[in-house]
Parts: structure tokens; sequence; C-alpha cells
């Protein structure tokens, strides 16, 4: 599988190099290696062109036949690090919704400053209960999971986002006005949830940026994604969640939010569109 995000893949290529090296400073040719380590030499010519990632037992084969066992822990770790970049949601969900949110839980205590920018949905940082308990159901039944726990999820994802009202931290949230229109859930559920976006707009930690439907663009919708401190990107794909780290594209992203963040209204304005999308409910 290849993955989409060019710092998953730079990742996976320092890995594939680092056996590369390893392979031809025990003298082994390709063919020599893989006979070492009982599979066909294409595999190891997939491996170190970095188009199949190896598996912890591939890389402790590896280091044996190539008299280097005492790199294959650290090559294992750095393995596993380039392939957490990209994770499908399927491997994600597989023990619950509910784990999933509650997993995040340690690195949001971690970061101080949290961008987010959302063309499709409420962020989650600002979803109420009703609201998230529509968006993970619906989540649960497209990714067929065999057990949906997606009210438990959305008491979780609560829990988790009662980080907007500590202190020392800041959160920048900016929305297409289209979000406010997309009915998730019934009417009740939406009206709380636009009258919670009012409140939680109006908190001294939070930015709530909401980019007009009839605004000039001078950037097009672009797919979800939040940036955690200056670090980290994390971009939402139907299939899959991308973590970007590498500050080149980290750069990237920034640079789209500010543009992003330059369309939207605030204050008053974006108080009024809110109470729009409300009053279209009755």
């Amino acid at each position: 599988m290849t993955i989409p995000s060019s710092s998953a893949q730079a990742a996976r290529e320092v890995v594939a190099k680092r056996l590369r090296d390893v392979r031809k400073r025990a003298g082994l040719t390709v063919v020599e290696l893989a006979a070492d380590c009982g599979w066909h030499h294409a595999k190891t010519s997939r491996i170190e062109n970095a188009r199949t990632a190896p598996t912890a037992t591939d890389i402790r084969r590896w280091c044996r036949a190539a008299n280097a066992e005492e790199q294959a822990e650290d090559l294992i770790a750095q393995s596993l690090h380039a392939e957490s970049m990209y994770t499908e949601w399927r491997h994600q969900v597989r023990n619950g919704l509910k784990r999933l949110q509650d997993s995040a839980v340690s690195f949001f205590q971690q970061t101080h400053l949290f961008r987010v920018y959302s063309s499709s949905l409420v962020p989650g940082l600002l979803q109420t209960e009703g609201y998230a308990a529509a968006v993970l159901a619906m989540s649960a039944r497209f990714r067929e999971l065999p057990v949906d726990d997606s009210a438990e999820a959305a008491r979780a994802r609560v829990a988790r986002s009662r980080i907007i009202y500590e202190r020392g931290r800041r959160f920048v949230f900016l929305v297409e006005e289209s979000v406010l229109h997309a009915r998730i859930g019934d009417d009740d559920v939406m009206a709380a949830q636009l009258g919670y976006l009012l409140t939680a707009g109006a908190l001294p930690a939070v930015s709530l940026g909401i980019i007009p439907a009839r605004v000039r663009r001078g950037q097009w919708t672009r797919e979800t994604f939040h940036v955690y401190d200056d670090s980290l990107v994390s971009v939402e794909l139907v299939s899959a969640q991308v973590r970007i780290n590498q500050p080149a594209e980290v750069t990237q992203y920034l640079k789209a939010f500010e543009e992003l963040r330059g369309m939207a209204v605030y204050g008053t304005a974006a108080r009024a569109l809110i109470v729009r999308a409300l009053d279209s409910l009755s």
C-alpha cells in the first residue's frame, strides 16, 4: 500500500535506507539476504525501495542475516513510527469508538494551541453530546462495527472536550457556514448544538471563525484538518487518518489555515450566521 502522505513516506524511506545499508555493510546481495531470511528476493527489493513496510519479524530476520541484531529493536521502533503516520480507521475503531475517544486525552493534555479547520462537521471539541452521538452513530454504521458504542463514545468525547475550559490553552476554530446547516441529528439536536456554539464561541480561550458561503474565496474548501501546536497536523480522510510532522508540510497547512482564517467572520457577524442557522430550523 502506498501511503498518501509525503511525511509518512519519507519516514518509511529512512527505514528502507537503513536496512539497505545494513545489508550492504554485511556484504550480502539482495538474493543472498533473501535466501537467509527465507523469502523471495523480490520482497527484499520491495522493502529496500519502501514499497512494502517490513514487519517486526522481517526486521529481526534481516538483522540476524546481516549480523546486526543489535540494530533490530531501534529499526522496529522507527518503522512502527513511520506506519503510525497513516492509520486506517478500521484499525483505529476495532476496539470501539469510545476507546478511540479516550486514546486522545493524554495527547490533548500535552497540547497548548489547537487549530481546527472543518468543512463538514462542528469540530469535536465543540460538539454537544447529542450531536456527537449522531456523528458517531453514522461512523459506526458506515464502518459496519460489530458493536455500536456511539452513545458511550459521545459521552467520552464531551468529557474530553472540557479541556477548552482549562487555563493555559488556546483554541482557534474555523468552520464553513455550510457546517451550520448540515442536519446532523434531528432539529432538537441541531438547535442544542448551534446554541452551544454561541456559548463556546464567547469563551476567552476560544476563537470561532465562520467562513460565509458567499465570501470571495482566496482558498477553496479544504479537507478537515487539525494542527496541534506547530508540530503536528492530523488530516481526516474517508478511510484513514494521516499524521504529518515534517516542518515544511506543517508550514503549508499553517499557511492554508491563515488564509482560510482571513476569509472568516468573528464575533457579532459569526453569531449572526449561527442565529440565522437556528432560525432556519423552525
